[in-house]
This record gives structure tokens, sequence and C-alpha cells, in this order.
């Protein structure tokens, strides 16, 4: 049957009458979508194109257990629970900043979410980055590999933001370079400074000692949002972020480590821990501490955890945080998180992933703090 204009308009009004007969009598009713107290939304940056497309570069973190997808630098990920909490409710608990930290937190993410229905959004920006979202009240937690800074505090007070600092682990930097590397087991801090230092005139190994092969050196390390290439410039440089600009950065530490098993005459600094599941790709240089004037050669050290531990492996050896935004600790599921994250249960997890635990002492410090806030705000409200 074909209709022409008025027959489609004659049409439509049947169609309509026959519609309103069928809900006549019908109540329609619309439910709002709530969340959870203490819900908070992802907090994910656009992304540009070029960005989006570098996720799928992404290299993997290496576990005992398997290899685990890791995530771009930018994008935070969760790590999903099985049992639900006593409320039945759930919510998302933010922590964002340094490669280094981030398996460290990742394993506590995974364990915590065991025994809750919440959720922990970790990403992996870098120190520095992670302290951007921080400041912006964008991130619960800030992931750091080295302490906070004046100005970052000064940053704070101004926008009225009270932190925590708990000291969770140790980590050493460790200066890597290709097993296939025969010349070189041994290196002092005044020897990476001259590779390191802005304008470096090092551009072989024999530049640094002449019976070492002529052939350049190519250098791997942190990018500049990074909390270990600020500790490394500060501690080698003499100057934070002062550096030569001849090398590769990276914010993942696993492109360093892939970097440097690729070429022979390669040379970079990682965390201990990422050297500890690459072992079989990297070789450990033992590092001499530095010396004054007049001084002998301090003796060359070999990055173990205890060495690490104790600080004998210096000036290389350093704490890792993770710092709270107070008033992120008055929901309860911010503050059971870092209960676990400083508890005895959770201290396995660290040397599970290459990283060292802190002295008994260090961890009750930790703890005491964390009891003395909750204590605190509990008495505020």
């Amino acid at each position: 049957m074909i209709l022409d204009g008025n027959g489609w308009r004659s049409a439509a009004a049947l169609l309509a009458i026959g519609m309103v007969s069928v809900f006549a009598g019908c109540e329609v009713k619309s439910t709002p979508v709530t969340t959870g107290p203490g819900k908070l939304p992802a907090q994910t940056a656009p992304e540009s194109g070029d960005e989006a497309a570098k996720k799928d570069e992404d290299a993997t973190i290496k576990s005992g257990s398997g290899d685990v997808a890791e995530p771009s630098k930018d994008a935070p990920t969760k790590a999903t629970g099985a049992a639900g909490n006593s409320t039945g409710e759930s919510a998302t608990i933010s922590a964002e900043g340094s490669s280094t930290v981030y398996p460290i937190c990742q394993s506590f993410a995974v364990e915590f979410e065991k025994k809750t229905k919440n959720t922990v959004s970790i990403g992996m920006q870098g120190t520095g980055g992670g302290y951007k979202k921080f400041v912006n009240r964008q991130a619960d937690i800030w992931n750091a590999s080295r302490g906070i800074d004046p100005k970052e505090e000064k940053e704070l007070a101004e926008k009225g933001i009270e932190w925590l600092e708990l000291n969770i682990a140790v980590d050493g930097i460790v200066i890597a370079v290709n097993p296939k590397n025969d010349w070189c087991s041994n290196i002092t801090c005044e020897q990476l400074k001259q590779i390191w230092e802005p304008d470096s005139r090092v551009k072989t190994w024999s530049d640094l000692d002449p019976s070492w092969p002529a052939q350049p050196i190519l250098l791997y390390g942190a990018d500049s949002d990074s909390g270990t290439f600020e500790y490394f410039t500060e501690v080698i440089n003499e100057k934070k972020k002062a550096t030569n600009t001849n090398y590769t950065p990276a914010a993942n530490d696993n492109v360093l480590v892939q970097g440097i098993a690729a070429n022979k005459t390669a040379l970079g600094y990682i965390p201990f821990g990422y050297y500890i599941e690459n072992t079989e790709k990297l070789k450990a240089l033992s590092v001499a501490d530095k010396t004054k004037s007049g001084e002998t050669q301090k003796p060359f050290v070999e990055p173990t955890e205890e060495a690490i531990l104790s600080g004998e492996y210096a000036p290389l050896a350093r704490p890792l945080y993770m710092y709270v935004n107070k008033n992120s600790l008055k929901r309860p599921e911010v503050a059971a998180f870092l209960k676990f994250a400083v508890s005895k249960e959770s201290q396995h997890l660290i040397g599970k992933r290459g990283f060292v635990k802190v002295k008994e002492e260090d961890r009750l410090k930790a703890v005491g703090k964390l009891e003395e806030a909750l204590h605190q705000l509990s008495a505020a409200q």
C-alpha cells in the first residue's frame, strides 16, 4: 500500500492514539543514580592522540607469578578485589605518582581488595606528576621516591591541604650495565658525576679509563618528572635536576631496563626492585661514595638489601614514601588501606617486589604517626 502525504499524517495520528490507550493508567517512575558514601570519581585526564597511542607501547611489570600488564604513565589502573566489606558499599581510593613506588602500592592494593569491596586506582606519572594531582586534590595518596621539598610544602599550605608522610620502604638506585660489559664492575661517584653532569665531556668508556674500550656510552635514566631523577642528580651532580641531557629518559623503568639490556655499551640508573626482577638481563656495578679532599677512596659497595637498609650503599640508598591528604583520612577506606600499608602483614609484599622493608622501629614510627593523625581527626569531629 502506498500512502500520500495526507495518508501518512492520518496513520501517525492513529498510531499516537493507540499508544496513549496502551499506557493509560500506567505510572512511569525515574530512579536516580546514586553513589555510596566516600565514592571518588575517576580522575582521568583527557587523552591526546599521541597519549592514547603511547599506551599501546607500555611494557610489563615482571613479577614472581608472571607478567602483569603495566599502565601508561598517565592512566591509573585498578586492582580488582573479591570479598565485600561489612557495609556492603564500595569506594575508590586514588594513589598517584612514583613509578618506583608503583609496584609496591600495586601489591598492597591487590591484597587489600581481597578483604574489601573497595578499589585502589593507581597512576604512574612520576613523583612530580603525582604531586600535581595531589596538590589539586585529584588524589588521596601521593606516591613519592623522594621527600617533599619546601616549595611543595608551601604550596600545599597555601591551598589548605594538610598532609601526612609515611615511610613505607627503602630503595637503592642501581647503576646498571649490559651483562656483556666485561670491562667495568666498579664505579666511583666522581666518575658518575663526570658522566652525568651538565656539559659532560665523557662520550666513550675510554674517556673514564684509558684501559676501557673507546666505544660510546649509551645512557639511560629517569625523566625529569621522576623523583629518582631528582634524587640522583642531587646526590651525584650536587644540584637537583642538573644533568647531562644526552641520554634516553623514561618515566617507565621497564623501558630503561630494556634499553640497557639491548645495548652492550649502555649504562643507566634504575630502582633496586626493577634490577632484582631483571638480574638475568642486567649487571649491577658496585659504587664508591664520594670522598672529600685529602680522603682516601672509599670502598666499593655492591647494591644488596643489607647494604641498602644499613645505608652502607651510599649515597644511592633512599626512603620511599606515601603522602596522604589528611582530609582523605576521614574516609574509612583510605585509613584502612594505609593501616594495611604500614602493617606487619604487608611487609612481605615489599620484598616480593624486590624492594627493601624498612626497619621495624621505622615501621612502628609510621604506625604511630598514622594512629595519631586519625585520633586528632576523630577528636576534631
